[in-house]
């Protein structure tokens, strides 16, 4: 039996058996115990019809007796009998000593070979002897009647639904996952249950679309890649011909130096961006003085600052502190401040300022150059994004500095966005404090 669907509807429907079989036999064992009881019902019945027997018996004779007796079995459809001490039915005279010699032996409920059982009962006085004779209530036979049968019926939809409520999901899960391990990468379960076979269902949906998100993103590089990779090496071959030729060879090896590490520099950053695309729960967690690793990061960048020209300044308010791996936020800061230093003007201040507002320890970073057109803004943060087609290419840049660092704070649950200073441009890097 390979089938979910077949096991649990035939381990519920076996569960529902075996209760309503073990209840009914419990409930039939306890009518028979209880019929031996003094103080049950029965008994007293018995002991009563045993005092009105007696009474027809002394009052009226054999006459008043038997129309007792009659009426006794025209209401109960049962028999009595009345006898003596010796056992001796007072009304047919017939010997019933048989009965009288069990019932000494314990009164109560007599369990008699045939399908009749017998409860008796022996006056106070011990001069009579009264016997019930009622038929044996049989184990298993009130309980297989059509209404208990209808009633296992229903039992038995029931559990077909119930199992086909929990497993219903669990083929629709199937079936998703088989589609989109056949290429359909649009397949997905869309469940709107809230237990956890619907928790199962959207986990599944969420990776599908992390998987869907990583190959476009792996698609995407490459072809970003490809694009960004022929061009130096283009040039690279041009600069070897030119070396070959013997016209300058210093410009030229210069040339192709300058190349080579345009390509370092772009595997590198690559290098990166994988990094942090990697499994975030990898990432490395420690106590951070957000403050010091600004101040140290603009004091290395002054010598690049000056060498373009123009100066940073930076301020603190406080100490801050956030978690997160120091790595990945000093390569995200230090990128932050080269991009505003590569486009500050000759003259110009690149302003660095760290401080708290609310719960959020945010990093401002302001140059006072051309800005970035309004549409563009959000997209000045994807991989290999240019503004223009030569604007990087002239400031050395590749357009991979911002992706890195908006990948590097969203790994800390932080955001990065920019905006035009008008003059200039303003990036804004916001991390839990």
């Amino acid at each position: 039996m390979n089938s979910l669907f077949a096991k649990i509807l035939l381990w519920f429907w076996c569960t529902l058996a075996v209760a309503l079989v073990g209840s009914a036999f419990l409930s039939a064992w306890n009518v028979n115990r209880n019929s031996s009881d003094s103080e049950s019902p029965g008994s007293r019945l018995v002991h009563f019809e045993l005092e009105e027997a007696r009474v027809a018996y002394e009052t009226g004779g054999r006459p008043a007796l038997a129309a007792f007796l009659e009426t006794l079995q025209r209401v109960y459809r049962a028999k009595g009998i009345l006898t003596d001490e010796r056992g001796r039915d007072l009304l047919t005279g017939q010997d019933c000593s048989v009965m009288l010699q069990r019932a000494r032996r314990g009164p109560g409920f007599l369990r008699m070979p045939l399908s009749t059982d017998i409860m008796a009962r022996v006056a106070e006085d011990g001069r009579y002897w009264f016997f019930f004779l009622v038929p044996r209530i049989r184990v298993g036979a009130w309980f297989l009647t059509p209404d208990h049968l209808f009633f296992m019926a229903i039992a038995v939809l029931l559990c077909y639904w119930l199992a086909l409520h929990l497993t219903s999901p669990v083929r629709a899960l199937q079936k998703a996952v088989e589609c989109f391990g056949r290429g359909d990468l649009t397949a997905r379960v869309n469940s709107a249950r809230g237990d956890e076979l619907g928790q199962l269902a959207r986990t599944f949906d969420r990776m599908a679309e992390r998987i869907v998100t990583l190959l476009a993103a792996e698609r995407r590089l490459l072809l970003d890649i490809s694009h960004e990779l022929r061009s130096p090496l283009a040039r690279l071959g041009v600069a070897v011909e030119l070396a070959r030729s013997g016209d300058d060879p210093e410009a030229n090896l210069n040339r192709i130096q300058k190349e080579s590490d345009r390509l370092n520099a772009l595997v590198g950053q690559l290098l990166q961006v994988t990094r942090a695309e990697g499994d975030p729960s990898s990432l490395r967690r420690e106590a951070i003085r957000l403050d010091e690793l600004v101040a140290q990061l603009v004091e290395d960048g002054k010598i690049e600052a000056t060498a373009h020209g123009c100066r940073i300044e930076a301020t603190a308010s406080e100490s801050i502190t956030t978690s997160g791996d120091p790595e990945l936020l000093r390569r995200a800061i230090e990128n932050l401040i080269r991009n505003a230093i590569r486009y500050a003007p000759n003259g110009t201040a690149v302003e660095v300022s760290v401080a708290r507002r609310e719960n959020d320890a945010v990093v401002l970073v302001r140059d006072y150059g051309p800005g970035v057109p309004e549409e563009s803004l959000d997209r000045i943060f994807d991989p290999f994004y240019r503004v223009d087609s030569d604007r990087n290419r002239n400031s050395g840049g590749i357009g991979l500095g911002l992706s890195i660092a908006r990948r590097a704070v969203q790994l800390h649950k932080g955001v990065v966005r920019a905006r035009n200073a008008n003059p200039g441009l303003e990036v804004e890097l916001r991390l839990p404090a």
